[in-house]
């Protein structure tokens, strides 16, 4: 019986332990693995969460966001210092112009007119870099990573498309596509902030 409950107990601690926000885990999102740390201008992030965007039933991709250290509200990561990294991979063909025009709009979306004017000249840089990707096939993986200091990078399957796009500011209002108050997906925005 003393045997029973040991192994009882060493269940329940292993359950709550896997359970805690704290532990650390891969995420299968889509038939997408998104591992729990990734490194990024040398540091360790950590996955804040991941989901999957879904557009009139269709899912569009997997997206996963990496940042210094968990947060669930989204001002504490739009304002949080030090490198960030938002992992898509494509769960289907999608051409260069509609991706492009996606990320516009989102951000587009959570933008005043006046963070629209001054922001104007880097949100064509995006656009430009987009387009020059050509189209995202199913399984094509896009970072865009924030390095302080340089700004926001962008790569399509490992290439490097269009200069560094400077400012904090500007890589803000990229994450507002999924994190502002007018995401593009609410329920993906629950998921990337690790609540669901």
């Amino acid at each position: 019986m003393k045997r029973i409950r040991c192994v009882l107990s060493a269940m329940c601690w292993l359950t709550m332990a896997l359970n805690s926000p704290f532990s650390q885990a891969a995420q299968d999102v889509a038939g997408v693995r998104f591992e729990d740390q990734c490194k990024l201008a040398n540091q360790s992030l950590t996955l804040n969460g991941a989901g999957v965007r879904v557009k009139m039933i269709v899912k569009v991709y997997a997206v996963g966001l990496y940042v210094p250290h968990k947060e669930t509200a989204p001002a504490a990561i739009l304002n949080q210092p030090g490198p960030k990294s938002i992992r898509i991979v494509m769960l289907r063909d999608v051409s260069a112009e509609r991706l492009a025009e996606g990320l516009l709009q989102g951000m587009l979306d959570n933008l005043t007119d006046a963070e629209r004017r001054a922001l104007q000249p880097r949100l064509d840089e995006l656009e430009s870099a987009m387009l020059s990707a050509g189209d995202a096939s199913k399984g094509s993986l896009i970072q865009l990573d924030y390095l302080p200091g340089v700004g926001t990078h962008v790569t399509v399957g490992g290439k490097a498309m269009g200069r560094d796009i400077a400012g904090e500011d500007f890589y803000r209002a990229l994450l507002k596509i999924w994190l502002g108050d007018k995401p593009s997906d609410r329920g993906l925005k629950g998921d990337l902030l690790g609540l669901s």
